[in-house]
């Protein structure tokens, strides 16, 4: 995952776009909440969000 982590911003700092780390950090945050939620007795209000 860290080495992953590693290409992912070598190769955005390489090609200066750095607009793209928002965009993947909100994306990250999102699966995340996704993941967490579907197994707690807050899911379906999580998934009215959406």
């Amino acid at each position: 995952m860290f080495e992953l982590m590693a290409d992912l911003w070598s190769f955005l700092r390489a090609r200066k776009k750095y607009w793209l780390m928002p965009v993947i950090i909100v994306l990250l945050l999102l699966g995340a909440l996704l993941v967490l939620a579907s197994g707690s007795a807050v899911a379906p209000f999580i998934y009215t969000l959406f």
